[in-house]
């Protein structure tokens, strides 16, 4: 759901207190809507993208690119050092403004406003001088864009317009009544408060219908007096809440994932979703859109790397199942060569021109009649010729047929654990390793000099058991390949879940005794980078680092482990989150 005004109102007054006085020692854009404010160890995020607009403090770490965007350089040059005076929200209004205290080249104060209009697809971030007048902003909106209300350069800042509904804050008892009774008595209770109040979302229109009248798309014309005096209620204590900041981060999850959150309890789903309730709206946040910028990750960066990886697998499932049908039909080849002795036993029998020969098949018991279709533009001698032939070549095609499938099968592997990894992928340099390794591989052109790419080598994903053991965990199928085979030592233990795709997964060992419950942990995190991280009781192999062994012209990432144990494990996010090293 998009961040509404009431849990904006919730997010600043967290903030308020934790960021008010703090100097911004760096400025980061990690991504085209994403901006990150460093001050004194916390990160705190601005995002202006249209599907996650908010403002919080992370603990998510992201990558920033080789070459920081002109609107990041700007904020450097304007608010490296700026101290943090006021963090302000107007009135239910979805949008903030920092106000900033800043020293000039010349060691004189003044004064910068950051402002985040977090409204979906018109969010923006936007940057004023002392006079607010806009120095730059994320999205320039000019007078084809918007005819009422631009945003450019030099231009005064002209906060959004007004919607011309009442605040809910400012409602009354006596101007509710009066606004039930003059309504569209067709309208659906959570309708009429959308339209009648400006800061209640949609959810919050539907959690008071419901918990006043007990369904959520119950009409004006179908209350009773109980039910209004109860909508009035509820309605009410909902902006007491508001009045006295009095709010609490709840997060609905449906099947287990995020689905909604919310500044109150959230009754409408019943068991249909769990409700959690979180310590912060900042950690509710992170976990919230963890998956989705995920995802808006690989859909931005990865998109050429998904549809290529895709497109070659598609193709090599049609093409295996083409070869198993031929390599099928070839299992019946005896049956040509059959054929043919059959003819050469009954020539004398045959005649030029005809179409099918019935004779004894002496090949099974009792001698059975057969009739084998023939070519009358051929001898007899030529009939039988051909079905040796055909007999001879399904027999090639056969051989052959079982070479390409195996090699078929081999890349379909390889194409399925690099789409796995493209889903995992978190940086910018993941994207980059996984393009150099289709790239290497041929499944990718080579282009000219293009836009600069990170120098710098992704290290693999590290944890720490609850034991003290190091975990480290390969990122793409060439790092699985180095992990394994050139950085381990031959006494590490090595996990991979059991014929299914994931991460080669080393647990440090140092030559020190691994108890089970580090044997488990590890054994977790190999079940959660895999594609069974949705499952439960996953089967993962362990053996030590010194029995896994590389085939020659095996692809990346593919090894064979002769020796090994298995244990059963349900992925924990929990845990894996818990265990891993910041």
């Amino acid at each position: 759901m998009p961040l509404d005004a009431v849990c904006l109102q919730a997010i600043v007054e967290e903030l308020r207190p934790q960021v008010l006085g703090l100097r911004i020692d760096k400025v980061q854009q990690p991504a085209k809507d994403q901006v990150i404010l460093l001050l004194r160890g916390k990160r705190l995020l601005l995002n202006a993208g249209a599907n996650a607009p908010r403002i919080q403090l992370t603990e998510q770490l992201r990558d920033n690119p080789a070459e920081p965007p002109m609107f990041c350089m700007l904020l450097r040059k304007h608010l490296t050092g700026a101290k943090i005076a006021a963090l302000q929200q107007p009135l239910l209004e979805r949008m903030v403004r920092l106000e900033l205290e800043i020293t000039d080249d010349f060691g004189r104060p003044g004064k910068r406003t950051l402002v985040l209009e977090a409204m979906g697809r018109r969010s923006n971030l936007i940057l004023l001088d002392g006079e607010d007048r806009v120095i730059d902003c994320l999205r320039r909106v000019d007078a084809e864009m918007s005819a009422q209300r631009q945003i450019l350069p030099g231009l005064y800042y002209d906060p959004p317009a007004p919607t011309g509904r009442l605040p809910v804050t400012e409602e009354t008892e006596e101007g509710f009544r009066a606004a039930l009774k003059t309504a569209n008595p067709e309208r659906q209770l959570d309708a009429f408060l959308l339209d009648t109040y400006f800061g209640i979302s949609p959810l919050t229109a539907r959690e008071l219908a419901f918990r006043s009248a007990g369904e959520t798309d119950r009409r004006i014309f179908e209350l009773d007096t109980a039910a209004e005096n109860a909508l009035w209620r509820e309605l009410g204590q909902y902006i007491t809440i508001i009045k006295e900041n009095n709010f609490t981060p709840f997060c609905l999850r449906r099947d287990g994932k995020p689905a909604e959150f919310s500044c109150l309890p959230i009754a409408q789903y019943g068991a249909a979703m769990e409700q959690v309730e979180y310590e912060s709206f900042s950690k509710l946040l992170d976990d919230f859109y963890e998956a989705r910028e995920q995802q808006e990750r690989v859909r931005q960066r990865g998109a050429d790397l998904v549809k290529t990886a895709a497109g070659s697998r598609d193709r090599l499932r049609r093409k295996l199942a083409l070869q198993e049908k031929d390599y099928a039909e070839t299992q019946n080849r005896d049956q040509l060569r059959i054929c043919g002795d059959l003819i050469t036993s009954n020539l004398y029998r045959m005649e030029r021109g005809q179409s099918k020969l019935t004779c004894e098949n002496f090949y099974e018991a009792d001698c059975p009649s057969v009739t084998i279709a023939l070519d009358p533009l051929l001898t007899p001698q030529q009939n039988a010729a051909k079905y040796y032939k055909r007999y001879t070549k399904a027999k090639t095609a056969e051989r052959y047929l079982k070479e390409q499938m195996e090699i078929a099968r081999r890349d379909l592997t390889y194409f399925e654990s690099v789409l796995e990894e493209i889903a995992e992928a978190e940086t910018e340099q993941d994207f980059i390793d996984i393009r150099n390794e289709l790239k290497d591989a041929g499944f990718l052109r080579r282009q000219g000099k293009g836009k600069k790419e990170l120098k710098r080598t992704a290290r693999p994903r590290e944890f720490c058991t609850s034991t003290g053991f190091r975990v480290l965990v390969g990122r793409n199928n060439r790092q699985n390949d180095k992990l394994t085979l050139k950085d381990a030592d031959h006494r590490d233990l090595w996990f991979h879940t059991q014929k299914i795709h994931g991460s080669h997964v080393i647990l440090c060992t140092e030559g020190r005794t691994v108890d089970d419950d580090t044997l488990v942990e590890a054994a977790q995190i190999a079940a959660y980078y895999s594609q069974a991280r949705e499952s439960g009781n996953v089967p993962v192999d362990y053996t030590q680092v010194k029995y896994v062994k590389k085939p020659a012209g095996a692809r990346p990432g593919m090894v064979i482990y002769p020796t090994y144990q298995t244990v059963n494990v349900t992925p924990d996010a929990a845990l894996v989150k818990k265990l891993q090293k910041k």
